[in-house]
């Protein structure tokens, strides 16, 4: 039904290498020579193919690449983007420093105003507990009040 698969037999061939040769001037000599100014042209090559046809071309220069000094060697929008992130750093570094200043600051504040009030509280106990002894000042002992016609006399 179907057919066998068969490999075909390679055929052998024989296989002539020709290297082209290029053709001297004196093998040109049958055309005219037209005179051309130097440097005007680039020069001519010609090569004879194996089978006799005579091949005629310039000669490509290879092209030149631009010098590697005429580009920086970073972009300068590289360092822009570098040096704004360093800023950036450095702006983050303060902001940390200025919150703990802050933080150490109102932490300070507020331990002095608890000593102040734990100070100024003992010397008010101490006033009020202390040994009651003459306290100074002026006693006054008031006996019989006697007020005739909106006056004191005492």
């Amino acid at each position: 039904m179907y057919p066998e698969h068969s490999a075909p037999t390679p055929a052998v061939r024989a296989v002539d290498v020709h290297q082209p040769t290029p053709v001297t001037t004196a093998a040109i000599t049958s055309t005219p020579l037209v005179p051309v100014q130097p440097g005007a042209l680039p020069s001519v090559a010609s090569v004879v193919l194996p089978d006799g046809r005579v091949v005629t071309g310039y000669a490509i220069q290879p092209t030149q690449p631009e010098p590697v000094a005429a580009k920086p060697a970073v972009s300068r929008a590289a360092v822009n983007v570098a040096l704004g992130g360093v800023g950036f750093l450095a702006v983050c570094g303060g902001l940390l420093l200025l919150t703990t200043f802050i933080a150490a600051l109102t932490a300070l504040i507020t331990q002095l105003i608890i000593l102040a009030a734990v100070i100024f509280g003992g010397w008010i106990a101490v006033q009020i507990f202390s040994a009651s002894g003459h306290k100074g000042g002026t006693t006054v002992n008031i006996r019989k009040a006697v007020f005739k016609r909106n006056h004191f006399h005492g």
